[in-house]
């Protein structure tokens, strides 16, 4: 069982020690956030795999069901259960726990723009067969 580490947040605003707030982990901000970067990345890589694959591309292409958006449909759907489920596991591993909130942000900031850089045109094209 980890150890809960007082955060002493009044010492850096001494406003907030009259209110009374009571001390919580923050294992499940960082959880959120780490998820969030983890479904971005998702969807930048399946971006990627997308113009990479053809298995693939066929695979998501069938996500659509019909609606007419090809393969966008597909990669959207496993990105939020790549998002959801890293949300619910995290969540409920650190449901008690202090982490180092600034590590997770960097780690979920990182994840977010590698994820993002995915779904630009120039990047995820630059990986398509001539």
């Amino acid at each position: 069982m980890s150890q809960r580490i007082a955060h002493h947040d009044e010492d850096q605003a001494p406003e907030l020690a009259e209110l009374g707030l009571t001390d919580k982990p923050d294992g499940p901000a960082a959880a959120a956030m780490l998820a969030a970067g983890i479904g971005i990345f998702a969807l930048g890589l399946l971006t990627v795999l997308n113009e990479v694959s053809e298995p693939l591309h066929d695979f998501l292409e069938r996500m659509e069901f019909g609606r007419g958006v090809g393969p966008l449909a597909g990669k959207t759907l496993l990105a939020v259960a790549a998002w959801a489920v890293s949300w619910v596991i995290l969540g409920v591993a650190w449901r008690r726990r202090d982490v180092n909130l600034r590590a997770w942000f960097t780690v979920s900031v990182i994840l977010g723009i590698l994820g993002a850089l995915g779904t630009f045109p120039p990047i995820f094209l630059s990986f398509a067969p001539d």
